[in-house]
């Protein structure tokens, strides 16, 4: 029996429901939003549309009003919308005649309120709250505390120590919620290898409409090679012949696909040189590993790689955490043209940074905080706190403002 995980975004969606017509949760595809929309509706009068279902989807779209507006429940769910956009509209003129809160649960595996007649009509009426996949809090099921202990100003503390063979598992398995119930390496990679033979069925061609559907496919896979590295649009356009600004509108589609995310570069209008290039990630080390195939005996045998994906492993998981904190954060990484870099720099809304270097390796020397103090100078008054997560046993100061960090603190 699968395990059912906390979903700590589940807090946020009940809260929206209360006072908002149309809650829109979006996701990638398996990340369990189908499971969570279930979860909060049983046992209430809701009615529950898939639009997988080629059934509904057909009937939905020979007439998208009269689909909507024949339904007789006060509340209505509906899986991936993205199917069929043209239902917001009709959503859009429903709840014009009627604000009920919470008339409206959607999910979408494609963000579809990017379209602007969507983003337009549905302003002032829809909440979107995204549902990553697993995070390392729910999957050791502990309450996320890491962000909120960072944002006061305090180091972090973790009582996990020396834990690479274990990170090592973690992020060749990666955080969606079916292959962790996978007992071997070799059928979680399958997995995710069929996943990725769903999303050019599903997604690629019957939503995204690409011309070029295996280019697609082909450059999803290339990403998992660059990973935490600098955006290079000429050197991917070259490998999959297309042009750059193919390769820059192929890039969007995947991360309106929540399949990737881009890092920007931290900039300055005081200080000149600064690396503007933003950096890629894709949304899961799992998959990563699936298409680079690499398993746990061979990520030990390349310390470099392991450093490359222990960097988008973190990454992610503050992307997650930050979805439940309370505030609006932006991230960006830091690099100027010395080479000199920060993994990690989160501005809250005061406009006050924290930033994160992470490092793979148990030992530490004054250089490893090289980056942070170059950080630290230029950010000056708005640098509050600067740690390196390392796989360490303890939290120590490194100067003012300065800490090491157990990797573990991030789920301790």
């Amino acid at each position: 029996m699968n395990n059912i995980y906390p979903r700590y975004s589940l807090q946020s969606i009940t809260q929206a429901l209360l006072d908002t017509p149309v809650v829109f949760v979006a996701g990638p595809r398996q990340s369990g939003k189908t499971t969570l929309v279930k979860q909060l509706i049983t046992g209430h009068p809701w009615k529950y549309i898939t639009l997988d279902d080629q059934t509904q989807l057909t009937l939905a779209k020979a007439d998208p009003v009269g689909f909507i507006k024949n339904l007789s429940e006060k509340h209505i769910a509906i899986d991936e919308i993205q199917r069929l956009p043209e239902l917001l509209l009709t959503i859009k003129q429903v709840v014009d005649e009627n604000r009920l809160p919470g008339r409206f649960l959607l999910t979408g595996s494609s963000n579809a309120l990017v379209l602007p007649q969507v983003a337009d009509s549905l302003a002032g009426r829809i909440e979107s709250i995204l549902l990553n996949p697993l995070s390392e809090c729910e999957i050791k099921n502990v309450q996320p505390c890491f962000l909120s202990q960072l944002l006061s100003g305090a180091a972090p503390e973790s009582k996990e120590k020396r834990i690479k063979n274990y990170l090592i598992n973690r992020i060749v398995t990666g955080c969606f919620p079916e292959p962790l119930q996978r007992t071997t390496q070799q059928r979680t990679a399958t997995w995710y290898k069929q996943y990725i033979n769903s999303l050019v069925q599903k997604d690629i061609q019957d939503i995204l409409h690409v011309n070029h559907s295996k280019k697609m496919l082909d450059l999803l896979k290339l990403t998992a090679f660059y990973s935490g590295k600098l955006v290079n649009l000429t050197e991917l356009a070259n490998k999959l012949d297309l042009d750059r600004l193919t390769i820059k509108k192929y890039l969007g589609l995947l991360e309106n696909l929540f399949l990737l995310k881009h890092l920007p570069a931290w900039h300055s209008n005081e200080y000149k040189r600064l690396v503007k290039t933003p950096k890629l990630h894709l949304i899961d080390t799992g998959l990563m590993c699936a298409i680079r195939n690499i398993n746990n005996v061979s990520l030990l045998a390349q310390p470099n790689e392991f450093g490359h994906l222990l960097e988008s492993f973190v990454y992610n998981e503050l992307q997650k955490q930050a979805c439940w904190i309370n505030e609006d954060l932006q991230f960006y990484y830091y690099r100027d043209k010395d080479k000199v870099e920060v993994d990690c720099i989160i501005e809250n809304a005061s406009g006050d940074y924290f930033a994160i270097e992470i490092k793979a390796s148990a030992t530490l020397t004054s250089s490893d905080f090289v980056g942070l103090n170059r950080f630290k100078a230029i950010a000056n008054k708005q640098f509050k706190l600067g740690i390196l997560l390392y796989d360490g046993d303890h939290t120590t100061a490194f100067g003012d403002r300065l800490f090491a960090v157990p990797i573990g603190a991030l789920w301790s």
